[in-house]
């Protein structure tokens, strides 16, 4: 049977340049892949000539003999899957979505793991900063072997089943896959003599104090990335990083929201009637608040600047305080007495001291009457 021309088979132009040929091979190896074709047979036969135009076509000098001769240009004992071997070209094409690779090369040590630390702090210590030495425990290099796991004076051997290269190939009918050493577990070289310390990991447990400067202004879910802090990465590979994530606790007084604070204030019956000045509560100690006179309870008055400053900007918040007008207890027979005098005053006024109460009852009685109209 005669063999279909080769950008037939890619479905591109003889003026393709190398880039295309690939893009093109990429995208009909995805669709006629063996792992996708379930064990269909005609779509496994167009797979391989598709694999054959690519190693001709991706080829300079195959290319060049094959764009004058035809396949009879081509040596037909370096076609189909020879000495080009597809285990190579599939990983070159596919190694970032099925995990292949070239031969070639134990795998690279890898920077280590990045660590998390939870932090609690105060309002306080959160609004003015501070620093903190905090309790780590992560895997550090081990400084007897260098992080090499060998022993002192000794070196990893090479492994003798990939001879280093830290992958062996697995071969099923025409299709070949590269993978990881089972031997040195890919990283191509085998410790025979191990380093005492670590046990020939290069690596082990350690806690370790760090000192942590919180800057002013920081809230619950932000968080300081300490560069190199994190675990020691295998065969002497580059610490992680290690992330402090702030909490901030609960505070008695006031309540966070962004740069704001907000906080209640008890006042006096006489206090939200007659006006006045009473004293409240900051981050920075006490300040004087002037109470309006017919003050009703749940009022805010905003303090400016007296909030939080953005640990991001020189913005300020403010202090929001709401005042709570707060109901006398345990009353003695005279105070009872007077409150009783006073109440009848205000009732005898047609309810001009009592503007809410007296709205409040005029919308009762037009909801009644319409109920029963």
């Amino acid at each position: 049977m005669a063999k279909r021309d080769c950008y037939e088979v890619l479905g591109i132009t003889r003026s393709a340049t190398e880039k295309e040929i690939k893009k093109a091979y990429k995208r009909l190896a995805m669709k006629y892949h063996p792992d996708r074709t379930k064990g269909d047979g005609e779509l496994e036969e167009k797979f391989k000539e598709l694999q054959g135009a690519y190693e001709i076509l991706s080829d300079p000098q195959k290319k060049a003999a094959y764009d004058q001769y035809g396949h009879e240009g081509v040596n037909q004992g370096q076609g189909g899957f020879g000495h080009g071997d597809f285990g190579d070209q599939f990983g070159d094409i596919f190694g970032d979505i099925f995990g292949g690779g070239r031969r070639g090369g134990a795998q690279r040590p890898m920077q280590g793991a990045d660590l998390r630390y939870n932090m609690d702090l105060t309002l306080e210590e959160a609004v003015k900063g501070i620093s903190k030495e905090i309790q780590v425990p992560t895997l550090v290099h081990c400084e007897q072997c260098n992080g090499s796991g060998a022993k002192k004076g000794t070196d990893a051997k090479t492994c003798g089943t990939c001879h280093g290269q830290g992958q062996v190939q697995m071969r099923q009918g025409f299709f070949a896959v590269n993978q990881t050493c089972p031997t040195c577990r890919g990283k191509g070289k085998i410790i025979t003599d191990p380093c005492h310390k670590c046990h020939g990991q290069g690596r082990y447990e350690r806690s370790k104090t760090l000192s942590v400067k919180i800057p002013a202004g920081v809230d619950t879910g932000d968080r300081i990335r300490l560069s190199g802090e994190g675990e020691a990465g295998e065969n002497g590979a580059p610490a992680g990083d290690l992330y402090v994530q702030m909490n901030v606790l609960q505070h008695e007084v006031f309540v966070r929201d962004g740069n704001n604070l907000y906080c209640e204030v008890p006042i006096s019956f006489t206090e939200a009637a007659l006006g006045g000045e009473i004293e409240v509560p900051t981050l920075d100690g006490r300040v004087k608040l002037k109470i309006s006179a017919e003050t009703q309870t749940g009022r805010i008055y905003r303090m400016r600047n007296k909030g939080i400053k953005s640990v991001r900007s020189n913005a300020v918040g403010d202090l929001l305080c709401k005042v709570i007008v707060e109901t006398p207890v345990k009353l003695s027979a005279k105070q009872r007495e007077l409150l009783k005098e006073f109440e009848s005053l205000c009732s005898s006024s047609s309810g001009k001291h009592k503007p809410k109460s007296e709205g409040f009852l005029a919308s009762l009685k037009t909801f009644f009457d319409d109920l029963s109209s």
